[in-house]
């Protein structure tokens, strides 16, 4: 009797192994909840909408000789095109971790309390995102995709109006 050829099959069952992490590395970044006034003198948050349709704040990369608070301001002059800014304050840190193929990457973003300032409307996305937005205060909550950026939108509008901004 003719043992059967199993190695045909071999692919079906290994589809789910995903391979180990090789690498661990950690990627500072910064950003902020950037707020405004509108006519009737409501808060409004904006967002940006990245490539997956989630809904989040402007935020990236440090690079070398930058300070956090620095990054935050060319983060958001980059992405929403806001140049006039002030940076009230520190809001808190995020730590979070998602997998690049077989990297483990654990990511800190510190985020700050900014004010834009100037033409506020005149704001405009990168090519990579797919929306950018003035939010009434309590939709930003609703929309926004991440959690601890929530808490920290809280917090902000706590700040907000402690300082009368």
């Amino acid at each position: 009797m003719q043992t059967p050829k199993f190695n045909r099959f071999k692919k079906y069952f290994n589809r789910n192994k995903k391979s180990s992490i090789q690498e661990i590395v950690r990627e500072p970044t910064s950003g902020g909840i950037v707020f405004r006034r509108n006519k009737k003198n409501e808060v409004e948050i904006l967002l940006i909408q990245d490539a997956k349709d989630r809904w989040t704040i402007p935020k990236g990369h440090i690079e070398e000789g930058e300070t956090a608070k620095e990054t935050a301001v060319r983060e958001i002059g980059e992405e929403a095109g806001l140049e006039k800014v002030k940076v009230i304050n520190w809001l808190g840190k995020i730590n979070f971790r998602y997998r690049r193929v077989n990297t483990l990457v654990l990511m800190t973003t510190q985020i700050y309390l900014v004010q834009a300032q100037g033409d506020t409307d005149k704001i405009k996305k990168e090519e990579w995102m797919n929306g950018i937005k003035w939010f009434p205060f309590q939709e930003a909550l609703e929309k926004i995709e991440y959690e601890d950026i929530g808490k920290l939108i809280l917090l902000a509008m706590q700040r907000i109006r402690k300082a009368g901004l």
